[in-house]
């Protein structure tokens, strides 16, 4: 019996899409795992920082205020989270691939950048996904070195 294992992005696409599914926001559902080396150095998921407002169960049904851009105002984006935690931590990204379900927006593709993250996997669009005409984040990333593959 010859059965398909599934590969590590499989693997680490999967739970950050599981992930999503922990959000409190009422508008989007994004999740995010880090790797390096086979290996989950961090995970995150879009929401309010830890010991502030969960925005569904808070604003049921119409989430937090929004910001001057349109984006909600207390939310972290999944990235960012699995950034802060793995720093937080001491993890190492140099090298690091992240894996999420929405492509990183043009903030979080500098921080991305910046961590030296080198391999980025997304499931869906921002640009599709905001209505915008094109994926700044995915731009950002391409232009200076970091590769981006749709999943």
């Amino acid at each position: 019996m010859n059965l398909r294992k599934p590969s590590f992005d499989d693997i680490f696409m999967n739970l950050a899409e599981e992930l999503a599914l922990k959000s409190h926001c009422v508008r989007a559902q994004v999740g995010a795992v880090l790797s390096k080396d086979t290996r989950i150095i961090s995970i995150g998921y879009n929401g309010p920082p830890a010991g502030t407002h969960n925005c569904d169960e808070e604003w049921p049904g119409v989430g937090c205020d929004r910001d001057s851009k349109g984006s909600c105002s207390l939310a972290l984006h999944a990235e960012q989270n699995a950034i802060l935690y793995a720093v937080k931590n001491g993890a190492d990204l140099q090298q690091a691939t992240l894996y999420t379900t929405l492509s990183p927006c043009l903030p979080c593709a500098r921080l991305i950048f910046s961590a030296g993250i080198v391999q980025v996997f997304y499931r869906n669009s921002y640009a599709e996904y905001k209505g915008l005409a094109e994926d700044e984040g995915i731009d950002f990333l391409n232009r200076f070195g970091v590769e981006t593959i749709r999943f």
